[in-house]
Formats: C-alpha cells, sequence, structure tokens
C-alpha cells in the first residue's frame, strides 16, 4: 500500500485539491491510501463548510492547528505540525499546492524526511519578490520532485531555473478548471442559485496585502469602484483581513456608495453563479483571473504584474493599476467597446487531475 498525503490550507487550494481526490478515487488504484491534511492556514468552521459542500468533498483526514499569526508563526506551525504527520504515517509521497505558506512549509518538512514532493501549480513567477507567494513558489520548485505546470509559461520558468533536466516536470493543465467544470454543471442543475442585480453589473475582491495594507492605496481602489457603481452596481464579497482594513483606516462611508453592494464572504458556488453573470470583474485574485478567463468574462486584475501570463495573452484578463484613475480608465475603454476578447487556453479542459494522478500512479 502507497500512502500519498494531499495538503491543503487556503480556500482556493481547496479547489484544487478536490479534482484531484475525485481523480485519484476513479484511478483504479487499490493500492494507494490517499489522505486529505487540512493544513489549518485559513479555518473557519462554517466557511470550511460550505466550501467543502460545494466542492462534493469529503472531509480531512488530518488536520492541522495552523492558527493566525506573522508568515514565521503560521510557517512554523504548519512545518512543526506537518513533520509529525509525516513521521507518524510514513507517507510515500506528499502533494502540495499553490504558493501559500503551507505549501512552503509542508514541501520543506516533507523534503528533509526524504519523503517526495509533488507541486501542482508549479513554475508559476511573477517575479516580484517582494510577493511572499513569489518566494514560496521558488523554494516548493526547487524542493519538489515532480512539477506539474499550468501553462507553458511556467515550464519556460521551470527550464530557465534548470528544473527540466531533471526530467520530472509536467504540463498538464489547471486544476482550478477542473473544479470550475464540476461546479458549472451543478448551477446548472439550480444549485446555489444567486440573487442579482439586474444586468449588467460588475463583482469585485480586493485581499492582497498590496492592495489593502495601505490606505491609499485601498482608498483609490474603493473610489475606483465607487466611479464604476454609477454606470453598474459592484458587488463587494468583502475578506475578513479587507474588512478589517477598511474599519482601521477609517474608510467604511466608502461602502456607502450608491452602486455598492458590500457583503462578507461567499460560497464557492455562490460566488461563481455571480462571476459567469457579471460583465465586469475585478480581483487581485489568482484563481478568479484564471476562472473568468474560462468563463470569457473581462477581468481587470488590480497588480502591477501577474503570474499568471495566459490569462492576459490569450484569456480576458488585464493588468489595471489599482488606482482610481487607473480603474476609471480601463472601465472607459471596456464601455467604449474595447473589452478584451479572449479563449480557454490549452489543457484547461477540466481533465487536470487525470493527467497529474496518471504520472504519480506511474512512479509510484
Amino acid at each position: 500500500m502507497k500512502r500519498v498525503l494531499v495538503t491543503a490550507g487556503a480556500r482556493p487550494n481547496f479547489m484544487k485539491a478536490a479534482p484531484l481526490l475525485r481523480a485519484f478515487a476513479s484511478s483504479g488504484r487499490s493500492d494507494l491510501d490517499i489522505r486529505l491534511v487540512h493544513t489549518g492556514q485559513h479555518y473557519d468552521a462554517a466557511l470550511s463548510r460550505l466550501l467543502f459542500d460545494d466542492l462534493r468533498m469529503r472531509a480531512p483526514d488530518h488536520t492541522l492547528p495552523a492558527g493566525p499569526g506573522s508568515h514565521a508563526e503560521v510557517t512554523a506551525r504548519i512545518l512543526m505540525g506537518f513533520e509529525a504527520l509525516c513521521v507518524s504515517l510514513r507517507p510515500d509521497a506528499v502533494v502540495v499546492i499553490g504558493d501559500v505558506n503551507a505549501t512552503l512549509a509542508c514541501a520543506l518538512a516533507a523534503s528533509k524526511l526524504g519523503v517526495p514532493v509533488a507541486h501542482v501549480e508549479a513554475g508559476l513567477r511573477s517575479h516580484d519578490h517582494s510577493m511572499p507567494e513569489e518566494i514560496n513558489r521558488i523554494v516548493t520548485d526547487s524542493l519538489s520532485t515532480w512539477l506539474f505546470a499550468t501553462e507553458p509559461s511556467a515550464m519556460e520558468n521551470l527550464a530557465r531555473e534548470g528544473h527540466l533536466a531533471r526530467g520530472r516536470a509536467f504540463l498538464v493543465g489547471n486544476t482550478i478548471v477542473d473544479s470550475l467544470v464540476v461546479a458549472l454543471d451543478h448551477l446548472r442543475q439550480g444549485r446555489a442559485a444567486t440573487a442579482a442585480p439586474a444586468s449588467p453589473y460588475a463583482i469585485a475582491t480586493v485581499h492582497r496585502p498590496s492592495n489593502v495594507d495601505s490606505a491609499e492605496v485601498l482608498e483609490g481602489i474603493l473610489d475606483g469602484l465607487g466611479d464604476v457603481a454609477r454606470e453598474w452596481p459592484v458587488i463587494l464579497p468583502l475578506h475578513p483581513r479587507t474588512r478589517a482594513r477598511i474599519d482601521g483606516f477609517g474608510l467604511a462611508d466608502r461602502l456607502d456608495q450608491p452602486g455598492i453592494l458590500a457583503s462578507g464572504p461567499l460560497g464557492y458556488l455562490a460566488f461563481l453563479d455571480l462571476v459567469r453573470g457579471a460583465a465586469l470583474v475585478a480581483t487581485d485574485s489568482g484563481g478568479v483571473q484564471e476562472e473568468t478567463t474560462v468563463l470569457g468574462v473581462p477581468c481587470f486584475t488590480l497588480r502591477a504584474n501577474t503570474e499568471r501570463p495566459i490569462t492576459i495573452e490569450v484569456g480576458t484578463n488585464q493588468l489595471v493599476p489599482p488606482t482610481r484613475s487607473g480603474i476609471a480608465d480601463a472601465f472607459s475603454r471596456l464601455l467604449a467597446g474595447e473589452g478584451k476578447p479572449g479563449r480557454v487556453p490549452d489543457l484547461w479542459d477540466g481533465h487536470a487531475a487525470e493527467r497529474i494522478v496518471a504520472r504519480l500512479s506511474e512512479v509510484l
């Protein structure tokens, strides 16, 4: 019996883990013991239950008490907890996903114990080392035995860093798209139908430290969204971190602007239901850039860079400065009919997890 630990700790990573669990279950490999480990990096009991229900995902086999804290504190707690779990379970392989602190911590613990690591979503690079996620990506790839990439630019990055010479990097597609395909089927069956404003409307998400930890930047974004809201209603589900910063900076009045429809976090299906009907999505989330590309919805990424350039090269995404004037300029172009058409990237077909599991089954 070969034991594989699939790790996930942040909301987007569960969307990428769910297809892997399904693919392992349908692989026909009765000699594989697949365990899901919730690293606890982002943990809210109610939101976790909703997310797992939306993804039709089984409960975690193991949960680590990561708790809140600085990057170092969270990483250290997960590192210690996951090391102890690996010593106890003696896995034959560990799967890590994405670029959060839990990704790095689990890869480091496993590699120090000599356990092979598979990195799903390998090779993505923003080339911006001020982003904590960029450090996590680079270090995790250097520790991993198998590297599974979502897009050609990721393979180019891995080649430039010398990883392709090992013959263990594979272009497989995007598991978040696998979950999206399943979710769209659920929505067609009437699950999680959401009350949306009359079209056209926009939806926005903002959570990255570079956007919410500066009062000046956050104010500019909220004012830019307020300008959009003069034309179209703007649905604004607020990450707890963002809500805390808005209150702390004294910007709560920006949520009272006409047309701004602020709320708490939304469930996965409810959010996707709104995104697929939107005329515009403004975000700083990597996964939302990918989802809008597949759905064909115009996307403003409120950042100076993206580690997912294929969403710009062939998708509907464009980089927009996270300022009031940047948002206004981009929105004016969209209203003038200069929206960016796009297509779905190759291999983003809903079968990425199957390709990953097929590769891992060969080596295991």
